[in-house]
């Protein structure tokens, strides 16, 4: 089970309800009996089929729910059956996934999805199976945990309850019905909003919800309804679109609304959100089907980073097959050694000599050939196989590092990219500590590269790891810069010792004057914090003599070097720009 949990925290004796959703008869009581092996007050309640109890679901709240997924969780008919599970449990009841893949391969897929965990059920005891429904059931805030039974208070926070919102989308499309009209649905999905929950408990969770709606509800000017449909779920149904409701509008400044961040718990937090529209009739001429439609279109929309939207397209089930299969032969890269290291030399200005490398993941797959970054880097973030993948980059650059200094390259420093999705890992600092200590390397030669909206959902946390992981005498770099948000208390309050251009202001400093403004101005303000300035994207001779008249620090790009695999690298290093910098203790 992933994370952990005191076995000796305290355990409600009132009665726990579980149900338990298998086709197997000898699953169920396989379960019993490994709960009743406990002692643990539990009863449990079965169900075969989730079309057969979805009332069921709907009327009651349960302590959990307990899946056994029919199919491998590669396969997109898991995928579906799920989201459909999700919905009829409205986010009220915890669910814990079983299946048959390994942990360590299936956890983060399930969590990503919205599952509170999963248990491999090969490897499954009486001890491990009470341990993560307890781990579970202290994760949820008190109220939520004498909430059992029967639903008697379903209000939600923004005025109306999910169980009403079938009643209320059946209606509306009848209207349209009548009036030859269309309607939207638009499912409004708040991006990792477990982490906000781990991090800051339940009730900012909820705080944070309702924030939301009251954004939706200014931007709507009652043209619609609004309906919480979930935990971390909105819904909003407006009717007869073609009498003047823009669509595209809606989303434009939903998203515009959401720069702005949350004043929640005393934190001010950046929230996207991920938004799935399905238009009746086309998309689905049915409630179920509309539904089933925009939720499918929200998962779409969640391959974008930010805030994002996407329409509902037949085509979405045949990419949601091809996007699990990516994902699937991506994990079987890690454990098969498809994945190397690139390395990218950062030069210093006008160049002096190498003063380091930046770490880049590529994919040699053993059919296709090479995978884009941009394909597969994307599919790392969503499915959760990033954290894993993080791990071993950093692993790879610390032996490389090693084996640099062993050869004379005593100062080139290693920089590696921080995903936004570790931040969500309560045990990375543990997990670094780790990688650090067994790579017995000069730590000051580690750089991790992190952009600002990596540690925009939990910036205490994102903090504090960084100053730990400083303590052990790592550098940061701050990616990107000049693309998110708050870029300047990140500067002042972080640990940040140098400050990379963003290319997309590189690449214009020979044709537009805001970019040479704006790279300026960056370069002068980072100076004057003692900040070091990498410019990244830099291709061509004028552009390098923009940058060098600035008295840039470092450059990164095609002008130099491309991304090479090692051995290419050290060739390099001791040619036309070998390393004089770093041979002689120098940056």
């Amino acid at each position: 089970m992933s994370g952990t949990v005191d076995t000796e925290a305290e355990w409600p004796d009132s009665l726990r309800q579980v149900l338990v959703l298998t086709e197997q008869q000898e699953d169920y009581e396989w379960l019993s009996e490994l709960f009743g092996c406990t002692q643990e007050n539990i009863q449990l309640s079965r169900c075969h089929r989730l079309e057969a109890c979805e009332d069921l679901l709907q009327r009651n709240v349960f302590d959990l729910v307990i899946w056994h997924a029919p199919f491998a969780f590669t396969d997109p008919a898991s995928h579906e059956l799920f989201l459909n599970l999700l919905l009829s449990a409205g986010g009220d009841s915890p669910i814990l996934v079983l299946g048959d893949a390994p942990e360590e391969e299936a956890v983060a897929f399930w969590k990503s999805l919205g599952a509170s965990d999963y248990l491999c059920r090969t490897r499954l005891t009486g001890w491990n199976l009470v341990r993560a429904c307890r781990s579970v059931w202290l994760a949820r805030p008190a109220e939520d945990r004498v909430r059992s039974g029967p639903v008697r208070n379903p209000q939600s926070v923004t005025g109306v309850d999910r169980a009403r919102f079938f009643d209320i989308l059946e209606r509306a499309m009848r209207r349209c019905d009548e009036a030859k009209q269309r309607l939207a649905l638009f499912h409004v999905n708040v991006d990792d909003f477990r982490a906000f929950n781990e991090a800051l408990g339940y009730q900012a969770g909820d705080q944070i919800l309702a924030l939301l709606a009251e954004r939706v509800k200014t931007i709507l000017q009652e043209k619609g309804q609004l309906i919480r449909i979930g935990g971390d779920d909105l819904a909003v149904v407006v009717e007869a679109i073609d009498s003047g409701f823009d669509t595209n509008e809606f989303v434009i400044k939903l998203a515009d609304a959401l720069n702005a961040p949350f004043e929640v718990a005393g934190r001010a937090l950046l929230v996207t959100v991920s938004i799935g529209i399905a238009i009746y009739p086309e998309a689905g001429a049915t409630v179920d089907g509309l539904t089933g439609c925009a939720n499918r279109a929200m998962f779409e929309a969640k391959r974008d980073t930010g805030t994002s939207h996407r329409y509902f397209s037949s085509h979405f089930a045949q990419a949601g097959g091809r996007q699990l299969q990516l994902e699937a032969e991506l994990r079987d890269a890690l454990r098969k050694g498809e994945l190397e290291l690139h390395f990218q030399p950062r030069v210093l200005i006008n160049g002096r000599g190498v003063a380091g490398v930046e770490c880049l993941l590529r994919w040699n797959h053993p059919v296709r050939g090479r995978v884009a970054p941009d394909e597969f880097i994307p599919a790392a973030e969503r499915s959760g196989l990033i954290v894993p993948i993080g791990y071993w980059v950093i692993e790879q650059a610390c032996m490389r590092l090693r084996e640099a200094a062993v050869l004379g390259y005593s100062e080139l420093v290693f920089a590696v990219n921080l995903s936004f999705r570790q931040f969500h890992d309560r045990r990375m600092t543990d997990t670094m500590f780790r990688i650090i200590y067994n790579a017995n390397i000069d730590t000051r030669l580690l750089e991790l590269e992190l952009t600002e909206s990596a540690m925009m959902h939990d910036p205490d946390y994102a903090q504090r790891c960084l100053r730990e992981l400083h303590s052990l005498g790592l550098s940061f770099a701050l990616d990107d810069f000049g693309t998110g948000f708050s870029s300047l208390s990140h500067l002042q309050n972080l640990p940040i010792s140098l400050v990379k251009i963003d290319k997309s202001f590189v690449q214009r400093v020979e044709s537009d004057e805001d970019a040479q403004h704006i790279v300026s101005a960056i370069i002068s303000l980072s100076h004057s914090l003692r900040k070091k300035v990498v410019a990244e994207g830099v291709e061509t001779a004028g552009q390098l003599a923009f940058l060098s008249a600035l008295k840039c620090d470092q450059i990164q790009g095609y002008y130099y070097a491309r991304p090479m695999p090692w051995a290419d690298l050290l060739d390099y290093l001791e040619g036309p720009h070998r390393i004089i910098a770093a041979r002689r203790g120098g940056h």
